[in-house]
């Protein structure tokens, strides 16, 4: 008789969508853990035979999906949902955000606001987020005490915030924040370009060269809207985009945060150079900035990843919805039933996202040797029913409150839906006293 292995962890499931092999759904399957890692993914009871593990979870009705990648965020804008809402994106930071920010960002802000994202994003089946915020210090911080895996993207402008007074203050902080984490498990920090209407072209260049040296990304908001284009080309003649292409900036490395205003140019420098589209359909159509050509974009093979924008602008953190956002916008946008399906809409919020950060060598897929960075969710619910098609219902029905496990690096982070590492009680009392300062900051500015 052959002695069983020895594991962390192994879960059966009623069905796990891997995401590659791409379109596959594998019904009454394991996943075996081991030391962070997934080291096996095999039927249910050919994993019962192989494997003792030291925890067994049994989730009958439930469907494993890679854990979910939000790709461009402001965590600790958290503490803003809902501050100004309704208004275009210009007035909304210039008459509320911008001002509020300079009077109240700092430390304790940041730490509060970045903690009640990481909850929500768990909750919903975020394993990894990046995000791109003053005191990033603060950030990296509060994802390393939660365990949840975080993309820093350091900001960069040539005004002064709270968090820095110029342009080369900001990279020079950013580069010690780069030095504190250059070797952890779970953060990695890359520039953060606010725009290039924030960002001078020495900045950039110098970004360029950093980037370029430490092997690091660059994320910028880029053709958010018609009038960032417009504006653009009164000044200068250009599409900002091809001003990037101009300072030598575009490469696999450049994280192209929204992206409304594509023509077949912008396209086809996108293509060219391998530059990734972070599209977050939510935030664009709140905003009403316009909405981003998926369709065309990956056609012409542009990875495209998904991320939620800040609460302030969303107003929620549920890459699941947003999903499904954007499945759905697409379809209606190129006028194609057929467009962004059910599996490539969970690609986007997986695959696509790891490969846009840099990291799909480690995570976006379950497949054996990868991070085993999971999430469970609950498809018994009654709204849930009849169940036809597992990756159709994950994408086209609401199911965020039904995620009921998360793993990230094997850590078990949201046990049968209980956080694991957090203080909600604290938690909740730190975020009712900054909504108060906020209000009567933001009643002061108007």
């Amino acid at each position: 008789m052959t002695s069983k292995q020895t594991i962390d962890t192994l879960i059966h499931a009623e069905w796990i969508i891997p995401v590659e092999p791409a379109n596959q759904v594998l019904q009454q399957h394991s996943v075996a853990i081991k030391g962070g890692l997934i080291i096996d993914i095999l039927p249910a009871e050919e994993a019962r035979q192989s494997y003792l593990a030291e925890k067994v979870i049994e989730l009958p009705g439930q469907i494993l999906i890679p854990g979910l990648i939000n790709t461009h965020g402001h965590a600790a804008m958290s503490l803003m949902r809902g501050l100004a809402d309704d208004l275009p994106l210009m007035e909304w930071l210039t008459e509320h955000i911008w001002p509020a920010e300079q009077k109240l960002v700092g430390d304790d802000f940041v730490a509060v606001g970045t903690e009640l994202a990481i909850a929500e994003m768990l909750r919903s089946g975020t394993t990894c987020f990046s995000d791109m915020y003053f005191y990033p210090d603060v950030a990296a911080r509060v994802a390393h005490q939660h365990k949840i895996r975080a993309h820093i993207s350091v900001p960069v402008l040539e005004f002064p915030s709270a968090w820095a007074n110029n342009a080369d203050e900001y990279i020079k902080k950013g580069l010690e924040v780069s030095d504190q984490y250059r070797n952890h498990p779970l953060i990695q920090v890359g520039f953060g370009p606010h725009a290039p209407y924030t960002v001078s072209d020495e900045s950039l260049s110098r970004i360029r060269i950093l980037a370029n040296e430490l092997d690091a990304t660059i994320q910028i908001h880029l053709h958010e809207t018609a009038q960032e284009v417009s504006d653009a080309l009164a000044e200068s003649g250009k599409r900002p985009l091809q001003r990037l292409a101009d300072l030598d900036l575009l490469s696999p490395r450049l994280q192209c945060v929204h992206m409304t205003q594509v023509d077949d140019t912008d396209l086809a420098l996108l293509s060219e150079y391998g530059c990734h589209v972070l599209h977050c359909p939510e935030s664009n159509l709140k905003l009403a900035s316009g909405i981003s050509p998926v369709s065309k974009l990956l056609e012409a093979g542009v990875n495209v990843a998904l991320g939620t924008d800040g609460a302030a602008s969303n107003n929620d953190l549920n890459l699941l919805g947003e999903m499904r956002t954007a499945a759905l916008l697409a379809k209606a946008q190129s006028g194609n039933a057929t467009a962004v399906p059910a599996h490539q809409a969970l690609r986007m919020a997986t695959i696509n996202g790891a490969k846009a950060l840099g990291i799909d060598r480690v995570t976006g897929s379950l497949e054996c040797g990868k991070a085993a960075d999971i999430v469970a969710v609950d498809l018994n619910d009654l709204g849930l029913q009849p169940l036809h098609n597992p990756a159709s219902q994950l994408v086209y029905t609401d199911c965020s409150r039904q995620v009921s496990h998360v793993w990230v690096n094997g850590e078990l982070l949201l046990d049968d839906h209980q956080l694991t590492s957090f203080d909600l009680h604290t938690l909740s009392n730190k975020v009712k006293a900054w909504r108060d300062k906020i209000a009567n900051c933001d009643k002061h500015t108007t």
